[in-house]
């Protein structure tokens, strides 16, 4: 089996692509920008879509913004975007626990956007920003008191992850009637430059392995987000297109949704990597082969006169 390019599908072929698609979940760092640079050309490709009459979502597993903040990045990068269009995982946080009749505290290792969803939901928090380390490590642990009302503790991008947040979550974790959220499993992210760098899936193992737990991790590719994306949208999954740039998050979910896929070169995934599933899918049943790929979102409005 060797995966398709988009531009090597035939006029015909690719019609008969875009024609089995009513709707597009697109993940975002990574095909639509890189952290606060747009990748040339998926704007004008997004726009089409909706001009083709496509339904259009920003599928992230981006906990540092609430969804107004996306709509305001979309905004800057030329992306048209509603709020009803935007799911994040800070936001799925604030719905999980909604759903779980949740109505005690919540200790936060990650950011403001986490904190800002909780309270969109009237749910209480604390833990967010710096948490420094001063003196002896053994007298920070025998000294720290956990709040009672602590219900729960999700973890997401922290840049200010240090060791009393550490000692202070895997103490909450002590007790199994403590939620333990983890909004994502990345452990990398893409950058404007060639390299990635550490994602919120180094904190969450971090502190899994400090409390002997395992989180419930709610973004691409767990059950919690396609769950609910299915739900609130309707989904037919067999015209429903996944696209990004991670086989292991975005094309996972797509294949275990029954979404087709397309995969882009513009963040995680490389044409290395691509050379190397064309290479051993046949002979492994355990790799993540999505439908198609594309080196840029871009390819698929090179071929949009086709049609």
């Amino acid at each position: 089996m060797t995966i398709k390019h988009i531009l090597s599908l035939s006029n015909a072929e690719f019609k008969k692509f875009m024609d089995s698609i009513d709707v597009v979940l697109s993940d975002c760092d990574g095909v639509l920008w890189r952290e606060t640079e747009v990748i040339k050309n998926s704007p004008e490709t997004v726009n089409k879509f909706k001009e083709l009459g496509k339904k259009f979502f920003y599928i992230t597993n981006n906990n540092t913004k609430t969804r107004s903040e996306f709509i305001e990045k979309c905004g800057h990068l030329k992306y048209d975007a509603t709020i009803d269009e935007i799911v994040c995982t800070s936001f799925l946080s604030a719905m999980y626990l909604k759903e779980k009749k949740f109505d005690k505290k919540v200790y936060i290792v990650g950011s403001v956007g986490i904190s800002k969803e909780l309270e969109a939901e009237g749910i209480k928090h604390c833990g967010v920003g710096p948490d420094i380390m001063e003196g002896d490590e053994v007298e920070l642990v025998k000294q720290f008191k956990p709040d009672p009302e602590v219900g729960a503790v999700i973890v997401g991008f922290d840049k200010y992850f240090s060791f009393p947040k550490l000692v202070k979550a895997a103490t909450y974790l002590q007790d199994p009637n403590v939620h333990f959220i983890g909004t994502n499993c990345d452990t990398e992210r893409p950058s404007p430059n060639a390299n990635t760098f550490p994602g919120t899936g180094c904190f969450i193992r971090t502190i899994e392995t400090a409390c002997n737990r395992s989180a419930i991790m709610l973004g691409k590719p767990e059950s919690f987000v396609s769950e609910y994306i299915t739900k609130k949208y309707g989904l037919n999954p067999q015209r429903t297109l996944m696209i990004g740039d991670n086989c292991n998050t975005d094309i996972l979910l797509g294949k275990r949704c029954g979404f087709k896929t397309l995969l882009v070169l513009t963040g995680i995934t490389t044409q290395n990597d691509i050379h190397a599933m064309n290479t051993s899918a046949a002979n492994s049943k355990d790799l993540v082969i999505p439908d198609y790929y594309a080196n840029e979102l871009g390819d698929v409005l090179k071929m949009i006169p086709s049609l």
